[in-house]
């Protein structure tokens, strides 16, 4: 079973334009990396939030892309962008 993964990013308005070439530029890693089923990206423009809304295979196949980012140096590009560190939540489906 799957897990899908939220990251609330609040990006600083003065960044916000120069977000979107990073994001197109990286999304293709995230979405090819082993694990990852899909990326959906969704922002309101009146809290300055973005929402990157994932699903993996499992926990530890996100934990191992974040570890990826992080030492390559993606993770702290995306941070110049936001007012604060994202708050990551996985959720698993529950069959009602």
């Amino acid at each position: 079973m799957s897990v899908r993964v939220t990251l609330n990013c609040p990006v600083k308005p003065e960044r916000f334009q120069q977000l979107l070439p990073f994001l197109k530029e990286n999304l293709p890693n995230v979405r090819s990396f082993n694990g990852n089923l899909q990326v959906k990206v969704l922002f309101d423009q009146t809290s300055n939030e973005m929402l990157l809304d994932e699903e993996w295979l499992s926990v530890e196949s996100h934990q191992a892309y974040l570890s990826f980012i992080h030492d390559n140096g993606v993770l702290d590009q995306l941070g110049t962008f936001l007012s604060t560190q994202p708050t990551i939540k996985y959720f698993e489906t529950i069959e009602i």
